[in-house]
């Protein structure tokens, strides 16, 4: 590619001062082993702390670093996707500054690359540091979204993966906003393998994936690659019509053979509850494909930059200017 660059990784920034600086240590740590040409692109996700002054500074002093900002935040997988489209790298590993996914684990990600692999995901076999209700809700996410999904989506599973350029272009050429990455890389296929990690407790600050967002991404990830809760709206309206046809029959017979009236209350409102149910439900689950016909419909941008920060070109004409004079 350009420049000859072997190795773009892409990190995702968002109020993370308290960790960019050993972040920063560790993944060059780790490229600069690899000695081949690499660069690090920071993605300052509308950060409201120091994050912007610290990744700059680090961009400064490492001509290695860009560094896009963009104008506020519009999320996690926005920011992944502005990284694919500037990297200029042969191959793309995309992991968040937080260090729970350990750098030292994208050596095994390249390795498996060189072998002939164009996609190597990273697999958590286990995770330190979490709620029990984090771990148990996102087992069963990924388990859900692979049992509704016609793509074969690995489990326990993120977003820290390896990619090739062709990979990347094909991300690249998909047209969505609403982005679920790690869905698109499986939806995209080519050879793919994963390797194993221990997924560590977050090096420090809180987690910039609350109950909201991560909800959020749940229904980003299903509405994205699958229409079974379309069909899941009509199972469940088959049901509860037959549901409230042999209660209806019930109450008949029982109302025949007891010289009872046939309308009461209680049945009433009990069927008018489940109907009610029904349809909300219903309402809600095309409301989120609808919502995202919407988005689409607008044509606006995944996100905005507001500036891109490298110093290599600089540093490098500083370079040819000393040794001209020499």
């Amino acid at each position: 590619m350009s420049q000859g660059i072997i190795h773009s990784v892409i990190v995702p920034l968002y109020n993370e001062e308290l960790v960019i600086d050993e972040s920063y240590r560790r993944l060059k740590a780790v490229m600069d082993s690899t000695n081949e040409k690499y660069e690090i692109i920071f993605i300052n996700d509308g950060s409201k702390d120091r994050t912007k002054l610290k990744a700059d500074v680090i961009c400064k002093k490492d001509k290695n670093i860009k560094l896009i900002n963009f104008s506020r935040n519009f999320g996690h997988q926005a920011a992944i996707t502005a990284g694919m489209d500037i990297a200029l790298g042969d191959a793309i590993i995309v992991i968040d500054a937080d260090l729970q996914d350990p750098p030292e684990v994208m050596l095994k990600m390249i390795e498996k690359w060189k072998e002939g692999y164009e996609v190597v995901y990273g697999k958590r076999a286990k995770r330190e540091g979490e709620t029990f209700f984090k771990k148990f809700s996102a087992k069963m996410f990924y388990r859900i979204l692979k049992s509704m999904s016609s793509v074969d989506i690995p489990v326990d599973t993120g977003d820290f993966r390896l990619i090739d350029r062709k990979v990347c272009d094909s991300l690249k050429s998909l047209p969505e906003k609403n982005r679920y990455v790690r869905g698109l890389v499986s939806w995209v296929g080519y050879k793919q393998t994963f390797v194993e990690f221990v997924r560590q407790e977050r090096f420090a600050g809180e987690t910039k994936y609350p109950l909201k967002k991560m909800i959020k991404l749940a229904v980003d990830g299903i509405t994205s690659l699958s229409y079974k809760p379309l069909a899941l709206a009509g199972y469940l309206g088959g049901i509860t019509l037959t549901l409230g046809g042999i209660s209806l029959i019930i109450n008949i017979v029982k109302a025949i053979v007891n010289n009872l009236s046939v309308i009461n209350i209680e049945t009433m409102f009990s069927m008018n509850l489940i109907m009610f149910g029904l349809i909300f439900c219903v309402l809600g689950m095309l409301g989120q494909y609808i919502g995202r016909i919407f988005d689409e419909s607008k044509g606006r941008p995944i996100y905005i930059v507001e500036s891109i920060t490298s110093y290599r070109e600089e540093q490098e004409n500083n370079e040819l200017r000393k040794i001209s004079n020499q």
